[in-house]
């Protein structure tokens, strides 16, 4: 696939950090916060290691240059391809879902129903995922900055800019006190998610050249590290400064304290500041529907044409819309979406790495049968989950969803192998 590759190290910085910096990121955060302390950035945290982790694969990348279903579909044919590419197009749909409710929380603080603030965010979605991404990239950027001199703000309103400097500190004593299972439940599905996630691939094979690809990885990696934890140190600053009321809900946490800090919700600084929340969700939001509506054009099932772009980026929209009145806390079901797509995907991923260092081949047959059980066991379990939400495995639901779907690939990768060698090879050579 031919990439017009024109992103410098500062363009694709934006753009990744655009990928994951959003109402999820922000107010997953501050929700989490609320009872978790600074711990509450972990998932923050994680998509910064994980973009960490992703330079030992971005040279890979950036020279196939392909989506990871058309490398495994190449490798392992058709039906993985299109078995792979339904995996990312159904997480993406639950991680649009979490834009627009957070969005919707985020407006209730003005007293605006959440139904009309669901369908206007997905009206803006569905619209900058359209526009050329040089243009983007330009507007995310500059959305980014404003976003990030509201938490500024904040910090500076609550004379918390010395509990930013230590909040490293601070992250690592209170992640003492989350349970290990809650903390790899959480970092591990995230950090393994960005090394297969086509959000991130789909900006890494457009970086102009390899030093421009690895300086924007590592710049990328570095300001969602700094970003993840702004609003976990505002949050404990305001708990701590007594300015929340008892009871709020996680999901208010963040805009209750802009609102209070611009003086209220009937001030232009107390608005101004609400607002501004909603601004990552146009760049996540956007850069998610503009992959789902890739990964269906790329089933040439309808012609090539800027309406056909149009009516799936539509249908997708309106496919989040759906979802989105589920509910439930941010970052769990966030996680819960990347846990069920690397459950499936991840070990036939790994299968097609081996095989590309020519130390051992898994047969087609192998693949398949792994990708098939790890998604159908990963998926089964998410939609058990949904449910019934106090259903867990490995005391985290996370942790349980993929580690089902990793195990039962592996599994069945290796009796998919034994099957291969000894009893399908033993059939043809009756036969013969």
């Amino acid at each position: 696939m031919a990439f017009d590759r024109r992103l410098d190290t500062f363009s694709l910085a934006a753009l990744l950090v655009s990928a994951h910096y959003g109402l999820g990121f922000v107010l997953g955060t501050a929700e989490k916060s609320l009872t978790l302390g600074t711990a509450g950035s972990l998932y923050a945290v994680s998509l910064g290691l994980g973009t960490i982790v992703l330079l030992g694969l971005a040279k890979f990348y950036w020279r196939q240059a392909e989506q990871i279903w058309t490398l495994l579909g190449s490798a392992y044919g058709d039906v993985v391809k299109v078995f792979v590419s339904l995996m990312s197009w159904s997480s993406l749909i639950g991680i649009e879902a979490v834009q627009l409710i957070s969005g919707a929380f985020i407006l209730k603080v003005f007293g605006i129903p959440t139904l009309p603030t669901m369908v206007v965010l997905a009206i803006l979605f569905a619209i900058i995922s359209l526009l050329p991404i040089e243009k983007a990239g330009w507007i995310l950027r500059g959305l980014l900055v404003l976003n990030f001199l509201a938490l500024l703000y904040g910090l500076w309103a609550l004379h918390a800019f010395g509990d930013y400097l230590r909040s490293p500190i601070e992250f690592a004593q209170s992640l003492q006190h989350v349970s290990l299972p809650t903390t790899v439940g959480i970092s591990l599905p995230t950090i393994l998610l960005v090394l297969i996630d086509m959000k991130y691939q789909q900006f890494v094979v457009q970086a102009k050249d390899l030093q421009s690809l690895y300086r924007g990885c590592t710049l990328a990696a570095i300001l969602i590290l700094l970003l993840a934890l702004l609003p976990s140190t505002v949050v404990v600053a305001a708990h701590n400064a007594g300015i929340l009321p008892v009871g709020i809900d996680g999901k208010e946490t963040l805009p209750y304290i802009l609102a209070w800090i611009g003086g209220g919700t009937q001030k232009p600084l107390g608005i101004a500041l609400i607002v501004s929340l909603l601004i990552p969700a146009l760049g996540l939001g956007s850069s998610i529907l503009r992959v789902q509506s890739k990964t269906v054009l790329d089933f040439n099932i309808l012609p090539a044409s800027v309406w056909s772009r149009i009516f799936v980026t539509t249908v997708n929209t309106l496919f989040g819309l759906a979802v989105a009145f589920k509910g439930g806390e941010i970052i769990n079901l966030i996680v819960y979406f990347y846990a069920a797509y690397v459950g499936g995907v991840f070990v036939p991923f790994v299968a097609y790495l081996v095989a590309q260092t020519e130390r051992y081949n898994f047969s087609k047959t192998s693949v398949k049968l792994s990708l098939f059980v790890s998604s159908f066991s990963s998926i089964g379990l998410l939609i058990i989950t949904l449910i019934n939400p106090n259903f867990s495995l490995l005391n985290s639901v996370e942790l349980g969803i993929m580690g089902i779907g990793i195990l039962s690939g592996v599994f069945f990768l290796l009796v998919g192998e034994l099957l291969e060698k000894y009893f399908l090879k033993s059939e043809v050579e009756e036969k013969v």
